[in-house]
C-alpha cells in the first residue's frame, strides 16, 4: 500500500511542488543526488572510484515532450563523457540512459529521434573509452526499448539494456539478451504497473528476480545484478559460483546513497560493485520512485523535510 501511494506521489504535481518547497529536501537530495551539474556528477564518480567502486552516471530526466529538450538532454551526455574521459574515469565509469529523455515520447517520429540520439551516445561513449546502459522504464515502453537497443547492437555490441524482475514478461526476455557479449542490467522495478503486466507483491517480484538471475548468470552475457536485498546478493553469489563465472564476469549495482558501506564491502571483497549515480535538478521522479522501491528510506527522508538544516 505504503508502495503505490508513493508510486501515485511521483506523478503528482502538487506533492512535488510541496516537498521541492520545502526546507529539508536539499538534505534529502544530496543523499540520493550527486548535483544539478556535469562537475556534481563527475566529481562523485571520482570518489567512488577512488574508494574502488565502479560508476554509472545518469543524468535525470524523463518522459521528453519537446525536440529541443531532447538534443540538449544528448548533448549532456557527450559533454559529460568527454568531462569523464578527461579526468580518466573512462576505465571505471559508464552513463546510463532514458530513452524517454532523448526523444521516444515525442508525438511526431519519436523512435527514430530516440535511435539517433542513442546512437550519438553510444559514439561518444566509444570515442571516450565508456559504455552506455539503457535503463527500461514503464511497461507501454518496453517493446520500443528492446528494439532500439537491439538495433544499436548492430553497430554497438557493448550496448545495455535493463530488464525490470516485476514484468511478467522478463524471464522471457533474459532467455532473449543472455546472449554472448550482451550487457543486461537486472532490476526489481520502480513504476506503478497494472496487475496484468507485474507482479504486486514483493514475494512474487522476488522470486522472479532468483528465476531472471538464474537465466542471466547460466547464459553467455555480462549480468550486472542492480539490487540492495542481502538475500538476492548473496543468492548472486552463489548463482557465479554454480555456473562457474569468475570475478570480472559479473557485477553488482547498487543506488548512489543506498547502503554506500555494503558498497565497499562488496568491492573489498573482489566483486565488481558499481553505483548508480543520478545528477541534474529532475530529481523529483527519481527520488519517490527510489523511496517506493525501499520504504525504509522514508523516515530519513520525513525527518529531513522537518529539518530547517
Amino acid at each position: 500500500m505504503l508502495r503505490r501511494t508513493l508510486l501515485a506521489a511521483a506523478g503528482s504535481d502538487r506533492t512535488r511542488a510541496l516537498i521541492e518547497r520545502s526546507p529539508g529536501s536539499r538534505q534529502i537530495v544530496k543523499r540520493y543526488v550527486a548535483g544539478p551539474a556535469t562537475d556534481d556528477a563527475v566529481a562523485v564518480a571520482d570518489a567512488l572510484i577512488e574508494d574502488g567502486l565502479l560508476a554509472t552516471l545518469d543524468h535525470l530526466g524523463e518522459d521528453t515532450t519537446d525536440a529541443n529538450q531532447a538534443i540538449l538532454v544528448k548533448e549532456a551526455y557527450l559533454l559529460l563523457l568527454e568531462r569523464l574521459a578527461a579526468a580518466g574515469l573512462t576505465p571505471h565509469a559508464e552513463v546510463s540512459v532514458k530513452l524517454s529523455a532523448i526523444g521516444q515520447s515525442l508525438s511526431s517520429d519519436g523512435e527514430k529521434i530516440a535511435l539517433e540520439h542513442a546512437h550519438a551516445i553510444c559514439e561518444g561513449a566509444q570515442r571516450a573509452g565508456s559504455t552506455v546502459t539503457f535503463d527500461m522504464e514503464d511497461h507501454t515502453s518496453t517493446d520500443s526499448t528492446l528494439k532500439i537497443v537491439s538495433e544499436l547492437r548492430r553497430d554497438y555490441p557493448s550496448a545495455g539494456l535493463c530488464l525490470q524482475a516485476y514484468l511478467r514478461r522478463t524471464e522471457a526476455d533474459c532467455k532473449d539478451f543472455a546472449t554472448p557479449d550482451s550487457r543486461v542490467r537486472l532490476v526489481k522495478g520502480a513504476y506503478r504497473e497494472p496487475e496484468s503486466v507485474a507482479y504486486q507483491t514483493t514475494q512474487d517480484v522476488d522470486l522472479s528476480f532468483v528465476r531472471c538471475m538464474r537465466t542471466l548468470m547460466a547464459g553467455e552475457g555480462y549480468p550486472m545484478l542492480a539490487t540492495h536485498d542481502p538475500r538476492l546478493i548473496e543468492i548472486g553469489g552463489a548463482l557465479a559460483v554454480r555456473n562457474g563465472r569468475g570475478i570480472g564476469s559479473y557485477e553488482f549495482q547498487m543506488l548512489f546513497g543506498v547502503r554506500p558501506h555494503e558498497q565497499k564491502r562488496l568491492a573489498a571483497a573482489g566483486e565488481r560493485m558499481r553505483v548508480y549515480v543520478p545528477y541534474g535538478s529532475e530529481w523529483y521522479g527519481y527520488l519517490m520512485r527510489r523511496l517506493a522501491e525501499r520504504p525504509a528510506n522514508l523516515g530519513f527522508f520525513a525527518r529531513s523535510l522537518l529539518s530547517k538544516d
